[in-house]
């Protein structure tokens, strides 16, 4: 099969020839630009000192080229906004260096940062270094972390269109970017397009900063927020309806100019378990959160042929079930290290009704710290229990971090391809 054909049909709960294999499909999918930049090394694709794009500044993820997607056996590719979570374009690329190792990237003209005398870097909204900075790397830090810059809040006015300030209309500039952009992935190339389009993430915990303002107003603390959960959630409902009202209207713009040439959309990356437990009650997901994601899969499935995307790391399973009710087709990252994630059971219980986008190795301790044969063995293992009847894209636990070995990177690679074969043995 072609990379298409491959995905298309394991998420349709069929085998497939292999397993497929996604990299850098997402912000959730993908490299450590570092990394990116010592596989490509180690492939001999690039003569040394050859920069690597940080496509996705805030986690500083590198691009991955198509030399790398077809030398790996990767069948996705990407489709995401021109625009970065910081609020500048990905375009006229100038070199950098990262801070930690010196590894040579380039970075777009918007990247503005500044270094402290403590040696942390500054980034800045929109690229404004007018403006209070929006996020720090940590001196010697390999990714970029939130300011908390919430503004004394008067709790008894709240208002909503403060926490919304970031979901607008789409631009026909935007529109006509993803116009072209769909078109030539579907024609130029054989991979499966994973599209995210941007503004059905509700209350992710990444996004409520408001990165990419240059005054963000409202509540927009994390430990605000995640208060305003339990003790204002009239506001929060508040807040995701007039956000999906605004989603609901810009799919139906996107969708008249790319129709079905994209096949898998991302529409949720808010994460709903920590390590050891859920963050929130069953009650809490239910009143909150699945009213408006099932408004989205609803949309998406009348009048589409996308398949749907939740990002949610831990320990989600007490979830799952409303997750599918939802209308989600596809779960990430499937965080086995975390607690009641065990393979089998989710496999079991849930792999005929949730194609498994992740699980695949544990990028916390097996990937960075194990040894050649303990990655062999974690990633046979988990095509066996995920890969029966299909249902599973192989994709490591959440992206693959800096400082991991390549021997180990390869190693994993290598396995997917020699043991993710149907019929799985």
């Amino acid at each position: 099969m072609k990379s298409r054909e491959r995905v298309l049909t394991t998420l349709n709960h069929m085998e497939p020839d292999r397993v497929p294999l996604d990299l850098g499909g997402s912000a959730v999918t993908g490299m450590h630009v570092s990394t990116v930049y010592a596989v490509r090394q180690a492939l001999k694709l690039d003569p040394p000192g050859t920069p690597v794009k940080v496509i996705e500044p805030y986690q500083m993820l590198g691009e991955i080229g198509d030399d790398l997607r077809k030398a790996l056996g990767v069948d996705v590719i990407e489709l995401s906004s021109c625009y970065t979570m910081f609020g500048f374009k990905r375009e006229k690329w100038r070199p950098w260096k990262l801070p930690f190792d010196g590894t040579p990237v380039l970075v777009p003209e918007g990247f503005n940062t500044e270094l402290s005398e403590t040696g942390e870097v500054f980034m800045y909204p929109q690229g404004d270094k007018s403006v209070p900075p929006c996020a720090k790397m940590p001196k010697n830090g390999y990714f970029f972390d939130a300011i908390d810059r919430q503004v004394p809040i008067n709790w008894k006015d709240l208002k909503v269109e403060d926490n919304i300030e970031e979901f607008k209309p789409i631009s026909n500039e935007e529109l006509e970017y993803y116009r072209n952009m769909a078109e030539e992935l579907y024609q130029r190339t054989d991979y499966a397009i994973f599209a995210n389009f941007g503004g059905t993430s509700f209350g992710d915990i990444a996004l409520v900063p408001g990165l990419n303002l240059k005054h963000p107003k409202g509540v927009r603390g994390v430990k605000e927020w995640y208060m305003c959960l339990a003790l204002r959630p009239d506001f929060i409902s508040k807040v995701f309806e007039k956000q999906c009202e605004i989603a609901l209207e810009n799919l139906e713009k996107i969708y008249r100019v790319i129709k079905n040439r994209v096949h898998v959309i991302f529409v949720s990356g808010t994460d709903f378990g920590t390590q050891r437990g859920p963050i929130m009650s069953k009650e809490t997901y239910r009143k909150l959160f699945k009213p408006y994601h099932k408004r989205v899969n609803n949309w998406i499935h009348e009048h589409t042929e996308w398949k749907t995307f939740i990002h949610s790391c831990g320990s989600i399973e007490v979830f799952i079930e409303d997750f599918i009710d939802a209308g989600f087709d596809i779960l990430n990252p499937v965080q086995t290290s975390a607690a009641n994630m065990n393979p089998s059971y989710l496999k079991a219980k849930y792999g005929d009704r949730i194609v498994f986008w992740g699980g695949g190795i544990d990028t916390q301790k097996t990937l960075p710290f194990g040894t050649t044969e303990e990655v062999r063995r974690e990633v046979i293992d988990r095509i066996k229990i995920f890969g029966a009847k299909g249902g599973f894209v192989f994709n490591t636990i959440h992206n693959i971090l800096p400082k991991t070995p390549v021997e180990n990177i390869l190693t994993m690679y290598k396995t997917v391809h020699e043991f993710g074969m149907y019929p799985i043995k």
